[in-house]
């Protein structure tokens, strides 16, 4: 079965070689893999102590990212390793400076597995949430060097579990320690035996918490929504949003003038933009046209640059996060942490926090545009109401708070 898993893993390495003429993200794939030992030969120091932490993508990375931080300031004797395996990912952080290297991670095939671990020469490996790659983490185990998982959950339809999935789960007792997220993952896991498990909790919570606390300003949007209100006008802050999301919230905004709307969708290319701009009948302005002067007679802004949408929050006065008429919602933490009321679509089972926001007061997911708008206009006309779910939303964010901390006294630092 390792064999075959091997074989699996060529299969799809090969698949990504020949893909990458054509799809830049294989060929982003291939080339920064490509060059990661030639990064490890120039920057590991031999003699120093590397924590290896690997991420699958930026949000993994967020989830890492307290964890990289508070070992850097509290422990200066180790140094950090942060791979990653997608190019969205990598392409945004490879400059993060709270890591020491940063390199794509090679094909889960033995060979690649054993030139990493001697070039990497980690003293100990973090994996993160859901990175189960068994060739190295087998690997790890039998050189005795310490791996762990962190923020990790787990569910009874995940293949671990299955009646096929035995050979898969033998990759989950070749973990030092498993930090989840919650009791049901701890006890899930213990019907199969698997006990060496701590309920640490989620880092995001932490992150998204240091976050709020270093959340930039930005005066052209202070210049266009005025002060932070919660009885006058609304400021209502869309985040990630798509084509399905945006139709019937652009619907609601041109009938209230009450209402001043930031949008950053998830996508920001021309096309995309120029169908928001389609929508839209009260005055907008794109954030990259924006200057003090034409900003102040505008109803919506449209944020059409990456890497805002979490300080942005501070300005609502409720959120609203896209994806949950298509795949899933995105990152709720972001917004529900300001202490506003968070809103989303229909498709957010599997994502804990959202659900545990909604069971907590602090969240609403929507069915339609009709359980939409009568969600919007009780918030809008009620601001008792509004007030109460926002510290609905917040008290949850600090309630869970921690995680960093409670992995950090565990691990032999």
């Amino acid at each position: 079965m390792r064999a075959l898993y091997s074989l699996g893993i060529h299969l799809y390495a090969l698949m990504v070689e020949l893909l990458s003429p054509f799809h830049r993200k294989a060929r982003m794939t291939r080339f920064g893999q490509w060059k990661t030992n030639g990064i490890l030969r120039e920057k590991i120091d031999r003699n120093a102590k590397y924590i290896w932490f690997h991420a699958a993508s930026l949000g993994e990375f967020e989830q890492g990212r307290p964890m990289m931080e508070k070992i850097k300031a509290e422990y200066p004797e180790y140094k950090i390793l942060l791979t990653f395996f997608s190019p969205s990912g990598y392409e945004v952080r490879k400059s993060y400076s709270g890591a020491d290297v940063i390199c794509y991670l090679p094909f889960d095939t033995p060979f690649k597995v054993h030139k990493f671990i001697n070039l990497a020469n980690p003293a100990m490996a973090i994996f993160i949430k859901y990175e189960f790659w068994m060739n190295y983490i087998s690997e790890l185990k039998s050189r005795n060097i310490p791996v762990y998982i962190i923020s990790a959950i787990f569910r009874k339809d995940q293949t671990f579990f299955k009646w096929y999935g035995g050979f898969y789960r033998k990759i989950l007792y070749c973990y030092d320690r498993l930090f989840v997220q919650d009791e049901s993952s701890r006890e899930l896991l213990a019907e199969f035996g698997i006990n060496n498990v701590t309920v640490a909790g989620d880092t995001r919570f932490d992150r998204v918490i240091e976050v709020q606390k270093q959340a930039r300003l930005f005066p052209v949007i202070e210049k266009m929504v005025g002060r932070k209100s919660d009885d006058s006008s609304i400021t209502f802050v869309v985040g990630s949003s798509w084509p399905s999301d945006e139709e019937f919230i652009f619907h609601y905004f041109n009938e209230h003038p009450e209402i001043k709307l930031i949008i950053a969708p998830h996508e920001i290319h021309r096309d995309h933009l120029m169908y928001i701009e389609s929508l839209l009948r009260r005055p907008f302005i794109r954030l990259s046209e924006t200057n003090d002067y034409n900003v102040q007679n505008k109803d919506c802004l449209i944020i059409d640059s990456f890497g805002m949408l979490s300080s942005i929050y501070r300005y609502g006065n409720i959120a609203y996060i896209g994806g949950g008429f298509g795949k899933g919602i995105h990152n709720t933490l972001e917004a529900a942490v300001y202490g506003i009321p968070v809103l989303f679509g229909p498709k957010y089972h599997k994502f804990k926090e959202a659900k545990a926001l909604i069971e907590t007061g602090g969240a609403f997911s929507l069915a339609d545009e009709k359980t939409f708008i009568a969600k919007m206009d009780e918030l809008i006309t009620n601001p008792s109401i509004r007030k109460a779910v926002g510290e609905a939303a917040g008290s949850y964010v600090l309630q869970n708070s921690g995680a960093t901390d409670r992995i950090l006294k565990e691990l032999p630092l």
